[in-house]
């Protein structure tokens, strides 16, 4: 049975936010923002996440021309994008900061321009979501019901990564170290179960074709 739109949508949530993973990245907004005023900081957290959001969206809408261009199968990039949440999920696992997405030369060599790199990119709009988006709107089949929730669901992800990032130091400081751990190790199970799902849905009908 098909999902319904808000069912898709919840989905579409829930799988952008625990890749994008707003709580991880937490302390490296904090520590590239903690001798700026308050007022540049919310704007450093405001052009971040505008700059993610349509990265996002370009990429969401381009898509399939994106597959179709390079000949892109999306089995096969349903299989690398479970490799890659796999890898992502376990560093979260171990609650370490996913390579994939930054690190500290990148900070240091981008700090002219944080907002937009490393903070919009790769930090939020890293290759983790960037694919989740790309699949996201393969799966709606051109129901535009689906992709509007899909835009939405990337809309709403956003948002609240926003006020994740003005609110990082009192978030930071109510949660305490081990709170951060526990939650970062949550989202990396979560992230793991979706890396199962994607890579066995792309390998199925590979290994399906290969045999008949």
């Amino acid at each position: 049975m098909s999902a319904l739109p808000w069912q898709f949508g919840l989905l579409c949530f829930v799988s952008l936010f625990t890749m994008i993973d707003p709580i991880g990245m937490l302390p490296i907004y904090v520590s590239m923002t903690v001798g700026l005023p308050h007022h540049d900081s919310r704007r450093v957290a405001l052009r971040a996440t505008l700059t993610a959001w349509l990265i996002l969206i370009v990429f969401a809408l381009a898509g399939r021309f994106v597959f179709g261009f390079f000949g892109i199968s999306v089995d096969s990039l349903r299989i690398v994008a479970g490799v890659i949440f796999f890898i992502m999920g376990y560093e979260m696992l171990q609650a370490q900061l996913t390579r994939t997405k930054s690190d500290e030369e990148s900070i240091s060599e981008y700090v002219a321009d944080i907002a937009i790199t490393p903070l919009g990119i790769p930090l939020i709009a890293g290759p983790g979501a960037i694919t989740s988006v790309i699949l996201l709107m393969n799966e709606t089949a051109g129901a535009i019901d689906k992709q509007l929730a899909l835009l939405a669901a990337i809309t709403g992800v956003l948002a609240l990564c926003f006020v994740f990032l003005i609110g990082a130091r009192q978030v930071m400081h109510a949660l305490g170290h081990s709170g951060n751990q526990i939650l970062m190790r949550l989202m990396g199970l979560i992230v793991m179960a979706i890396a199962v799902e994607f890579f066995f849905s792309g390998l199925r009908p590979i290994l399906q074709s290969m045999l008949h």
